[in-house]
């Protein structure tokens, strides 16, 4: 498996560069609110690179969340708790983790400047990560996998993934469909399509059905958001403590991946 794998990130639609000095400030919150929020999100040429891209593809990625594919062997390893699972533990670890040159490649798109922004944006909380932790020799742990995205009222922008060990990325990315269909989420935004996304369940639409679903998902209303989804969606480290909570009261606190191989056996 590779180091790291990307809700891919590769240019479809590129705006003018916006040329800034070394030292420019991290995009302000708010604007880069309003570009997710008309899905449209930023990218760097290489990791020391002040200049910002504005991307809108003409084909989505988006994970179904009723959609999940659940394999035999990822069910297994859910259920054994091979890992355990954090939210928000180490955001800026997996920033640093996803931002780290893949295989054969020396640059990467998660510049500075964006993973300052994106600090700031979890600061703020619209921002989060998933997290998967395993022993390491010392006795202590040792992060292993996680992603991380941005999210606001019922969608969740993933942004990137990673994974040093089996299946970590695969644990990270089950939780978050479980947390975000316990917190009324109705759109996972994956951005670009990757064999291992396909694998997953991912499939692709236009984009101009993406907004479609992305106004959807910012409407206040029940009915926009779908049947049986909160009227009040929870944030998703709200969402992970429920999670937990409901695998406690289930005498699973040991074990919670069985509660979530439970939750998405039944719509895979």
């Amino acid at each position: 498996m590779k180091p790291y794998i990307i809700f891919e990130r590769r240019a479809i639609c590129y705006s003018q560069p916006m040329h800034a000095p070394a030292t420019l400030p991290p995009i302000e919150p708010q604007l880069l609110m309003l570009a997710y929020r008309s899905g449209i999100f930023p990218m760097s040429d290489r990791r020391d690179d002040p200049d910002i891209f504005w991307i809108e593809p003409r084909i989505r990625a988006i994970l179904p969340l009723d959609g999940f594919h659940l394999s035999r062997s990822l069910a297994r390893t859910l259920r054994r708790g091979r890992y355990r699972v954090t939210c928000n533990h180490a955001f800026s670890a997996v920033m640093e983790a996803c931002a780290a040159p893949r295989e054969g490649e020396s640059e990467s798109w998660i510049s500075h400047r964006i993973q300052d922004s994106y600090e700031r944006l979890n600061a703020l909380g619209h921002a989060h990560s998933i997290e998967c932790w395993a022993d390491s020799p010392d006795g202590g742990e040792r992060l292993v996998g996680g992603l991380y995205g941005v999210q606001f009222d019922r969608a969740f922008c993933g942004e990137s993934m990673f994974s040093r060990a089996s299946d970590a990325s695969k644990v990270a990315l089950a939780w978050l469909v479980a947390a975000l269909r316990e917190g009324g989420a109705s759109v996972l935004d994956c951005q670009f399509m990757t064999e291992h996304l396909s694998s997953l369940g991912a499939t692709e639409i236009s984009q101009k059905r993406y907004l479609g679903l992305l106004r959807a998902a910012q409407d206040d209303t029940l009915a926009s958001a779908g049947k049986g989804a909160r009227r009040d969606p929870l944030p998703l480290p709200e969402a992970y403590a429920s999670l937990l909570s409901e695998a406690s009261s289930e005498g699973l606190s040991s074990s919670p991946g069985k509660l979530i191989a439970q939750r998405l056996t039944q719509t895979s």
